[in-house]
């Protein structure tokens, strides 16, 4: 096992790699490019003035240089390991230049006329918005966690449903449970995540019907003093941080939840259906053993194997593909950054989101691997 996941991480490096290259080119081929998008930005100017505007951007960004070089540049921010370029008057060479003067040897690094390179261990930088005027890395630490907190609720949820439901249907098949059941998910699975959306903003948030919940945000605009708890003020109650930020998530999780729970819990009955005729189950109760114990100690184990398949696949899509939730629901998260990155040609931004994205993906792969040789004993990587 321990072989097999040394190689899997290994493989990882080259398929990120060949995802952020795509992405790369696909963003350097667009017509304009990164300067005609930051020239949009800046309004309207003469020919001769956009001209010489757009070799001044081109230069200070070096997006005159070749793709492969340009690529090649911002895999060296992004990478630990990667060339510095140290100038005359950089910390490092200070301070190797003062240890050389205590101990009496040779710098390591040494100031010269001009700035010079040389391989080191290095903080990952994203680089910069080119119209934002901020660090990506700030940019996207504002939100991956909302992203995250949606995810971390969305997907406990929709198993905890889906397994539940489609182990009762499946011992049910037939029965009331089962055919009402079947007949919800299949019309929630059908019904557009952007339509529910609206319909819920248009009568479970509008105040000219149920009103009962926020429109959009994560919190109220008075959230930074209150208490964090729910407490007792002036005679009423105060919901609290806690339970402000409860409200206002309520909608979108309902939104992000809804269509998977109702996709995996046919998918567990089908897979429980399956396994409870196979034979193993059929020798399970030829020795007598219970229905219950046959179903939870046998056949439960192989029949969550294809939502371990699933589960590789939902993690990835939920962090980067939640843009209509966040859209609909003003939410600042890592799908709408995304959206706004392309419209906006951020190139830094999309690259990113790209790289953060396509490393879950590529490690939820690996633990959904692991996690099938955890659930079924026959299989092995030895």
């Amino acid at each position: 096992m321990l072989t097999y996941v040394i190689r899997r991480i290994l493989l990882m490096i080259p398929t990120v790699l060949g995802i952020t290259l795509l992405v790369f080119l696909v963003m350097a081929s667009a017509p304009g490019g990164v300067a005609g998008a930051l020239l949009s930005a800046q309004g309207n100017m003469r020919p001769e003035e956009r001209r010489l505007r757009m070799e001044y951007l081109d230069r200070r960004y070096g997006l005159n240089k070749p793709m492969m070089v340009q690529y090649g540049r911002w895999l060296n921010r992004v990478s630990p390991l990667g060339f510095r370029t140290y100038a005359d008057d950089d910390p490092a060479v200070r301070r190797a230049a003062d240890d050389a003067a205590r101990t009496g040897g040779r710098p390591s690094l040494r100031a010269g006329d001009v700035n010079f390179t040389r391989p080191a261990l290095k903080w990952p930088d994203l680089g910069d918005s080119f119209l934002r005027n901020r660090p990506v890395i700030g940019i996207v630490k504002e939100a991956l966690p909302i992203t995250l907190l949606l995810n971390l609720l969305t997907i406990p949820i929709a198993y905890a449903i889906a397994v539940t439901t489609g182990i009762y249907a499946a011992r049910h098949r037939g029965k009331l449970f089962d055919v009402t059941s079947g007949t919800i998910f299949l019309g929630l699975w059908s019904i557009p995540t952007i339509w529910a959306g609206v319909m819920m903003i248009g009568f479970l948030a509008n105040k000219d019907y149920l009103g009962a919940f926020p429109t959009g945000g994560l919190h109220d605009t008075a959230a930074e003093n209150m208490a964090f708890l729910p407490h007792h003020l002036a005679g009423h109650l105060e919901r609290g941080w806690l339970l402000d930020a409860i409200w206002h998530i309520a909608l979108p999780v309902a939104c992000l939840t809804y269509g998977e729970f109702a996709f995996l819990s046919k998918l567990m009955r089908s897979s429980m259906l399956e396994n409870l005729s196979a034979d193993f189950a059929r020798t399970a109760r030829a020795k007598g053993l219970s229905e219950n114990a046959v179903l939870f100690r046998h056949v439960l184990s192989n029949s969550v194997l294809p939502l371990i398949t699933m589960a590789a696949a939902t993690i990835p899509s939920l962090l980067g593909g939640s843009v209509v939730v966040e859209q609909i629901f003003s939410i600042n998260g890592m799908g709408r950054l995304m959206i706004e990155a392309i419209f906006q040609r951020e190139q830094e931004i999309v690259l990113s989101v790209t790289l953060v994205v396509s490393i879950v993906t590529v490690v939820s792969l690996l633990i959904a691997d692991i996690c099938y040789a955890v659930a079924d004993p026959r299989i092995t990587y030895d």
